[in-house]
């Protein structure tokens, strides 16, 4: 078994889902007559804890999953807490054929349960937070793919991610629905190796949505095409694109600049490691960097911190906003 306590916390739901699967999965493979126990945080009575987590009459294997514990009644905060206090103070309390799992997705509520939770030992804690960054959710697309066994360009990845954003659930439904709709022979070589999903494969299924996408105008915008920026970066707007991830895929290109033109004339490879990015993206920057100063690069780059101040709230116009920084960006490439 899994140990007596796991502790899921944070708001990404897809991964805490996963977390909390693969659990009852070590479990199930140790005892196949396990018994799973779903337990409603907000919907908890007095004591029926007690009765969950102690040994079964015919010693059967039993897996407690509390979900919700971020809306916990009184009655579960309280006898969580006293459960886990004797967790805590005398080691081996739990039946060893007994596993808690602690669904947490964030917020003050039931803040005392996570600190005792920590502290049980032979406990352990599985981090679910949000994937902001642009770079971490395209190495989550790539996960995916590795998990499916199908491989994908590097330039597939990112098309998928430009097309459907930030949203987990529909990148991780994306690449199910890829590698098992896009056919994987005619090109896995000698080595019977399967054919990786490339940037054709993405558009045959989401070309709609990537070509009004936020990188797709960066590329346009940072090779200073203006008229073909604002024409996208309209087209992106009347398609429902918030102007927030418009405005992010704009400042991580220029940013991607800065650390390329920063690192200097080394190899690829070797400017890759010391910027942490892949050497298509060095090679990629420095096609970019063509055509564009320091000074320019600065102000763009303030103008896109105003746009995103602006989007977030500072001003009752986003549209306007992320259409000037547009502007910006396209007037002050040299």
């Amino acid at each position: 078994m899994p140990g007596p306590l796991v502790l899921v916390t944070g708001a990404e739901a897809l991964l805490a889902e996963r977390a909390v699967a693969r659990v009852r999965e070590l479990a199930r493979e140790q005892h196949a007559d396990l018994e799973v126990v779903t337990v409603e945080g907000p919907l908890y009575e007095a004591g029926q804890l007690a009765t969950w987590v102690s040994p079964s009459l015919f010693e059967e294997p039993r897996l407690v999953e509390v979900v919700g514990v971020e809306a916990a009644s009184d009655a579960l905060v309280a006898d969580l807490l006293a459960h886990l206090g004797r967790l805590g103070a005398e080691d081996g309390q739990a039946p060893d054929d007994l596993v808690l799992v602690l669904r947490h997705a964030g917020g003050a509520r039931a803040r005392a349960v996570l600190e005792a939770a920590r502290g049980v030992r032979g406990g352990q804690v599985v981090d679910c937070a949000p994937l902001k960054s642009p770079r971490d959710q395209r190495a989550f697309l790539q996960g995916e793919f590795a998990r499916s066994g199908r491989p994908a360009t590097p330039a597939a990845i990112d098309q998928l991610h430009a097309a459907l954003g930030q949203d987990l659930r529909a990148l991780a439904a994306a690449v199910t629905q890829l590698v098992s709709d896009v056919p994987a022979g005619g090109r896995a070589g000698a080595a019977g190796r399967r054919a990786p999903v490339d940037v054709a494969d993405v558009d045959r299924y989401y070309g709609g949505r990537a070509e009004v996408s936020g990188f797709a105008v960066a590329d346009a915008a940072v090779a200073g095409h203006r008229e073909e920026a604002l024409r996208l970066t309209r087209q992106a707007l009347e398609a429902g694109v918030d102007p927030i991830p418009m405005i992010a895929a704009l400042a991580m290109k220029l940013r991607a600049m800065v650390k390329v033109a920063a690192a200097g004339r080394g190899r690829d490879a070797d400017v890759a490691r010391a910027a942490g990015m892949a050497p298509w993206q060095v090679e990629r920057a420095r096609a970019d960097l063509r055509g564009w100063t320091p000074e320019g690069i600065a102000t763009s780059l303030i103008a896109l911190a105003e746009a995103d101040a602006a989007a977030k709230g500072l001003s009752r116009d986003p549209v306007y906003a992320i259409e000037r920084a547009v502007l910006v960006v396209t007037g002050a490439r040299s």
